[in-house]
């Protein structure tokens, strides 16, 4: 990788001064007398896009991160033409634009600098490949940490670390290692607890610097396209990741079983197998939704086809298997095998589907089936062919969810480990090479991939997993962190991934729990469960090479603590669901790190184990072997042990106990926590009681839990339930209000209220302004109530 001072001493072009403005409603056009046009867009008061351009041309204004459903509009935006620069006032926000050489400084309304220029913007000419290596490089401050940047194998804060973006399949990949599978180049920026955020929106090959080679220079840059980014002001982290969030997109509900827990290998087969890995979960009363079938699944590992000796009735099996409550999830890859007898070849060939190099052949690799070529997925007419493939599969076989791999596109046998750069895309009418086009290519293809799966799924919710992502990419599907290793390090780069994706706009995650490649001790895959249960997407996946890797392939011991955490999870199935809602329609991560939960806690920066499940559970998983128990902080606020109910106050590292059985886990006082019964698959029970654990609080906290029919979409026409609720404490009393939204009546008529830390014994009890006798509402000591789930105000009064 090239170094920033190698940079500089290749003959960079700079702007110089400013000779021309115009102003075209919310874009403004700075012109330079060299031919650099800076066009500065305010898409919200704290939101603006900065895209230059050089010899006075901007190239075609294309993107595939932007979401069709961005949030515009501002309440105001004015120029000032002052002697050493131009200003430029928001509501929120100030962009000082220097005449003399086009330098950008941000700052909030009181003047104090968000972010600016170092060298600001350059560019040099590309004599190898054409067009320009564009560059932007900005002060580091003192203090200045960095976030995001999507699966990086790294510490949460990116200080000092240098990043390339380059989709990459990487193979038991370590700590550090650069690039991974996916291509996120956002970051969210934190000056003297001040958050900022930015989106460099460019497909090509991308390199960020914070502060590696010069400690007060952060820079990024690209070998091609333009400099176009995308400024977002906080001054909240949570603001800041909102914004990005509506910038790219969020992926629609998905059904709560995507939310269960799945078991994967490579590979489970044949039939028999796949069913007796099914009755072993049924007998052992584990908890599981899903099976995934891997390559072997296909006859000669060709898309689309099912290995007849192996799979001799697959639409009886998928039916089998869904009647005792298991989805079939298949892997589907983009190469298609060479083989003229082959229909989805032959019908590619037909169409002129598959990608040519320069010189005009079709792009070969080999893959697992051997000599393959590969969709155009940047071609519009390819993914609609290729979303009309799945209609056996999924309407007819009745597979209910696909998972892309190999999507970066990975080639073996080649040093390069993709393909060539020369290969041509169409790039939704904008041709290019496959240097800007190989970032995108596995997003476009699960792109492909849920558009033929939401089809034939309907009017059920489709489910979609994949391993290479753009920006934007968690429109369309859940993904995961690709090859890891059954090694400690792992799960420590397991949780900070999570994390870092979730901050990254990319919510709906997992890894491979136990890790897929070598074979975990029992209790390695007992801590990696622990941590998994409180990841989004939660699936055991393994290479197969070293020995099985299913809940029970440990001991009794093991499987007795991998069961209890499975049902944890299928009990807070509602505190999940309700946190994917938040996801998808505030913008919220629904896993937080320590620095986003508070920002102005310096103890946070630097955190990396301790992470927030949803708004109100904080989880730190244990990383070393032998351990009883291990430090962790504890954020501002006070939090239950979930466990013991003892009551810690934050801004504290402290010792816990965590013995093998026991992951810290603690809930923040005022919390409700809804939670169903345990059940082997869901839709297995009618749900006749939802209980809510009630952490009591003296003060002011709020909690919601979000229904509907776990499936299908009539919660976009208003068949949903929206309950908010609001816990105030007193020294002798508790109060609890409820506001409901939504048409969706649930299959339950009472909740049970769990109370935890209640500082005095019940009194009284009034629904909705009236005493209630105790024996209607079943008061259980001190400890618990049954009250209908449609009052208004529930007030404890204590003796």
């Amino acid at each position: 990788m090239i170094t920033n001072t190698e940079i500089e001493k290749r003959g960079n072009q700079h702007p110089n001064h400013i000779v021309d403005f115009k102003q075209e409603n919310r874009k403004l056009l700075f012109t330079t007398q060299n031919g650099v046009i800076l066009e500065v867009s305010i898409l919200r008061d704290s939101v603006v896009r900065f895209r230059y351009a050089t010899e006075h041309v901007f190239e075609p204004d294309f993107s595939y991160a932007i979401s069709d459903d961005v949030n515009t509009g501002f309440n105001q935006l004015e120029v000032q033409d002052e002697i050493p620069e131009y200003v430029v006032t928001t509501n929120k926000i100030k962009i000082y634009i220097n005449k003399s050489n086009l330098k950008v400084q941000i700052t909030d309304l009181e003047d104090n600098v968000l972010n600016e220029d170092e060298l600001g913007f350059h560019w040099e000419e590309n004599y190898d490949f054409g067009g320009n290596v564009v560059k932007m490089s900005k002060i580091c401050h003192s203090g200045e940490s960095y976030y995001g940047m999507g699966d990086k194998a790294s510490h949460t804060n990116l200080k000092g670390k240098r990043l390339n973006n380059w989709v990459t399949d990487s193979y038991a990949y370590g700590k550090d290692q650069e690039p991974l599978y996916k291509a996120i180049p956002f970051y969210v920026g934190l000056k003297e607890s001040v958050a900022y955020g930015i989106f460099f929106d460019n497909s090509f090959s991308t390199y960020f610097d914070f502060a590696n080679e010069k400690r007060n220079v952060t820079s990024f840059w690209a070998d091609g396209g333009e400099m176009n980014y995308y400024f977002f002001y906080g001054p909240k982290m949570s603001q800041v990741v909102e914004a990005y969030t509506d910038l790219t997109g969020v992926p629609e509900l998905p059904p709560l079983w995507a939310l269960g827990f799945h078991q994967s290998k490579w590979s489970y087969y044949p039939e028999r197998n796949v069913k007796k890995i099914a009755a072993t979960f049924r007998k052992l009363n584990i908890p599981c939704d899903a099976i995934y079938l891997d390559i072997d699944y296909m006859e000669g590992f060709r898309c689309f086809t099912w290995n007849n000796r192996y799979f001799p009735n697959p639409k009886k099996m998928v039916q089998e298997l869904e009647k005792d409550g298991f989805k079939v999830v298949t892997m589907i890859d983009p190469g298609i095998k060479i083989d003229r007898d082959y229909w989805v070849y032959q019908q590619a060939m037909d169409n002129g589907f598959f990608c040519r190099r320069a010189d005009g052949p079709h792009f070969k690799g080999k893959v697992w089936p051997g000599e393959c070529k590969f969709p155009d997925f940047t071609n519009p007419e390819v993914r609609e062919w290729w979303a009309g493939l799945y209609k056996e599969m999924i309407a007819e076989i009745g597979v209910r969810g696909v998972w892309n791999d190999m999507n970066e596109p990975a080639i073996m046998e080649v040093p390069s480990k993709t393909a060539n750069l020369d290969v041509r895309h169409d790039y939704d009418g904008h041709p290019c090479s496959h240097r800007k086009a190989h970032n995108v290519y596995g997003m476009q293809m699960v792109r492909a991939t849920y558009e033929g799966i939401k089809k034939y799924t309907f009017p059920r919710r489709p489910f979609v997993l994949t391993r290479a992502a753009y920006s934007g990419t968690q429109r369309y599907c859940a993904t995961w962190t690709g090859d890891n290793v059954a090694t400690w390090e792992h799960l420590w780069i397991a949780n900070v991934q999570m994390q870092r994706m979730c901050m990254s706009g990319y919510s709906f995650v997992g890894s491979d729990i136990g890790g897929f490649a070598e074979q975990p001790n029992g209790e390695l895959f007992a801590r990696w469960v622990q941590l998994a249960i409180f990841h989004p997407f939660c699936r055991v996946h393994s290479s197969g090479d070293h020995g099985d890797q299913e809940p029970w392939s440990f001991g009794e011991e093991i499987t007795n603590i991998v069961r209890k955490y499975i049902e944890l999870r299928y009990q807070l199935l509602p505190y999940l669901y309700t946190m994917f809602y938040k996801y998808i329609n505030n913008g919220m991560p629904m896993l937080q790190s320590l620095v986003f939960y508070d920002q102005e806690d310096t103890q946070t920066h630097f955190r990396t184990d301790e992470f927030l499940f949803g708004e109100h559970m904080l989880v730190c998983p244990v990383q070393e072997p032998n351990a009883q128990g291990r430090r962790m902080y504890f954020p501002r606020g006070n939090w239950y042990s979930y466990w013991t109910d003892e009551v810690i106050e934050g801004g504290v590292e402290r010792w816990v106990p965590a013995e093998i059985y026991k992951i810290p886990l603690y809930v923040k006082e005022g919390a409700m926590i809804p939670k169903y019964p345990v059940q082997q698959y869901v839709g297995e029970k009618e749900i006749k009681e939802l209980r809510i654990d009630v952490y009591y609080k003296e003060g002011i906290e709020n909690s919601s839990v979000y229904e509907d029919q776990q499936d299908g979409y009539d919660y976009k026409k208003g068949r949903f339930s929206l309950r908010k609720f609001r816990l105030r404490g007193k020294e002798n009393e508790l109060i609890i209000q409820q506001f409901k939204d939504g048409n969706f009546t649930t299959s339950y008529n009472t909740f049970k209220l769990n109370f935890h830390g209640l500082p005095f014994t019940i009194g009284t009890v009034e629904v909705d302004n009236e005493e209630v006798d105790f024996s209607e509402i079943k008061l259980n000591g001190n400890n618990s109530i049954e009250v209908t789930k449609d009052f208004t105000e529930l007030h404890l009064i204590g003796k």
